[in-house]
């Protein structure tokens, strides 16, 4: 045996039915970036659309296009990291929904061929995260923009979304106050968007009127509950992805398994945390570049698996974030692509 990272899909298809059900009557957009939080992507995504997701956040170009390899013509595809002019004619051909946030790309998609089918433009308005975004006294001058290329045929305008910071309901507020001035605004103009979409895991959960019709559902997905925020069960998620390392040496009263630092758990949480073992959790001593020493147990053997953490372990990603100080998604996608994932379920549900 060797490491393995362990994803229960099944987990997965349960996750994605309490997201349904909490962000109701809005719709799911589930986000797989950074290969769906390091659990797969294509995998993910084929159970995804077995379960009855119709739309997915990509974050670029490339990764959209293989959500629609995966899933075909019919399921929607967002993305908003556009480069220039080629992203943008890529993201066209590959029939995704382009999230827009600078009026550079405005005025470079106005200089492309004028496709065959408009370019589904989502426009992004900053409410005060400053991750990209048109800002409000700009808004006016690139709904002009955006107007001359619907009425060219270039585009249509089918969303208005942004991001907000989930750190105070009251800067939210103040965030939601201003994305809906732009929409008023947008409206005034002729410019009525088709979607609107604001809200990602914590806001979808916790406050209604941020919901709108979509929203973003990423780590919420895969069961990593925010930092310093609500637990796993609260939430009603739970963890899908498990790291799995194997005993390779016992030496007296410690063990040696085959992850390390390189692998994607931090030094910093040597000592800080336990592992679980055959013989239940045990202290994580040491963590090295591509081996960890864990307090050993009796009759403990090499090929001995141990869940160092996530599903089946005795911490979960967050559970390892909040000592570092950071997020549980920094957590997951620290997980090495060299670990190989393996999958269990016991069959897709049908479609809701």
């Amino acid at each position: 045996m060797s490491a393995i990272y362990q994803v229960d899909l099944d987990a997965f298809a349960r996750n994605l039915a309490r997201v349904r059900a909490a962000i109701a009557p809005a719709r799911h957009m589930l986000v797989v970036k950074d290969d769906a939080y390091a659990h797969g992507l294509e995998r993910i995504v084929e159970r995804a659309w077995a379960e009855g997701v119709e739309w997915f956040g990509a974050f670029d170009v490339a990764t959209g296009r293989a959500v629609r390899a995966v899933v075909g013509p019919e399921a929607r595809i967002f993305v908003w990291l556009l480069g220039g002019p080629q992203d943008l004619a890529d993201g066209i051909a590959d029939d995704l929904d382009l999230g827009i946030g600078d009026e550079a790309l405005l005025d470079d998609l106005a200089h492309l061929p004028v496709p065959s089918t408009p370019a589904r433009v989502h426009l992004k308005i900053d409410t005060g995260l400053h991750r990209n975004g048109i800002r409000p006294e700009r808004w006016s001058a690139a709904l002009e923009l955006l107007s001359g290329l619907v009425d060219s045929g270039v585009a249509r305008f089918e969303g208005l979304w942004s991001h907000i910071a989930e750190a105070s309901d009251a800067d939210d507020d103040d965030a939601r106050e201003i994305f809906l001035a732009a929409r008023s605004t947008a409206v005034a103009a002729g410019l009525s968007p088709t979607f609107s979409h604001l809200a990602a895991s914590a806001a979808g959960f916790a406050r209604a009127p941020f919901r709108e019709d979509l929203v973003r559902v990423g780590a919420f997905s895969y069961g990593i509950r925010p930092a310093g925020g609500p637990g796993e069960a609260e939430l009603g998620i739970e963890p899908i992805g498990g790291l799995v390392a194997t005993v390779t040496d016992v030496d007296a009263d410690r063990v040696r398994v085959d992850i390390g630092h390189l692998h994607g758990v931090p030094s910093a949480l040597a000592g800080r945390f336990s592992a679980t073992t055959p013989a239940g959790p045990r202290r994580v001593l040491a963590i090295e570049p591509t081996t960890s020493v864990i307090d050993g147990w009796p009759g403990a053997a090499e090929g001995d698996e141990v869940t160092v953490f996530g599903r089946g372990g005795a911490a979960s990603a967050t559970d390892l974030a909040e000592m570092i100080d950071t997020i549980g998604e920094e957590i997951a996608l620290r997980v090495s692509p060299n670990i190989p994932r393996r999958y269990t379920a016991n069959g897709p549900r049908p479609a809701q």
